[in-house]
């Protein structure tokens, strides 16, 4: 069950969206995140050249947008494109491709830079928990640096696999007007 990032009396506003923005390297497994959450099922997904967008309601009068990015090193440059009028920012990580770590943490780092995100709280999906070796949230909060780059902002790292749904919640919830942001219930 994804947890909580929020005070514990803040509430929710009915009728509200919010925009998620869903980054991450390629091959991390966006797509089928966002499609095990949509559909309650993965998908063989191919990767996003361009992006996916899709609208899931996240309860009564509330609407989630996703904005699934491509993660190829040439979309990574436009990244910035997409991080206007966010309202929170999930990175998806491969916690198996241990290779392929560093580079990810250089393109998490360098997008919490964007002013657009600043204040925008953070989930970290440590996907891929299904495979051996997957480094666990502790592992990937450590080499993420999670503590010094998102200490100006709510944040969590979540274990997961979009094939399984383990770690995902049934709903999602976020809300810009709650006075500590994104959150999951």
């Amino acid at each position: 069950m994804l947890r909580g990032i929020l005070s514990e009396n803040a509430k929710c506003c009915p009728g509200k969206r919010a925009n998620i923005v869903m980054l991450g390297l390629d091959f991390a497994g966006k797509s089928t995140l966002l499609c095990k959450l949509r559909y309650k099922d993965a998908f063989l997904t191919i990767p996003t050249i361009g992006f996916n967008v899709d609208m899931i309601e996240a309860g009564k009068d509330f609407t989630l947008t996703f904005w699934d990015v491509g993660g190829q090193k040439k979309m990574r440059e436009l990244w910035s494109n997409f991080l206007e009028d966010t309202d929170g920012l999930l990175y998806v990580v491969d916690s198996a491709a241990k290779h392929r770590l560093e580079e990810s943490r250089r393109e998490f780092e360098l997008i919490l830079k964007s002013e657009s995100l600043k204040n925008v709280p953070v989930v970290v999906l440590a996907n891929k928990q299904d495979l051996p070796g997957a480094l666990n949230a502790e592992e990937i909060t450590r080499r993420f640096k999670m503590k010094k780059y998102c200490s100006d902002r709510n944040w969590y790292v979540q274990p997961c696999c979009a094939i399984t749904g383990q770690g995902l919640s049934d709903q999602m919830l976020l809300c810009k007007q709650c006075s500590m942001g994104l959150f999951f219930i």
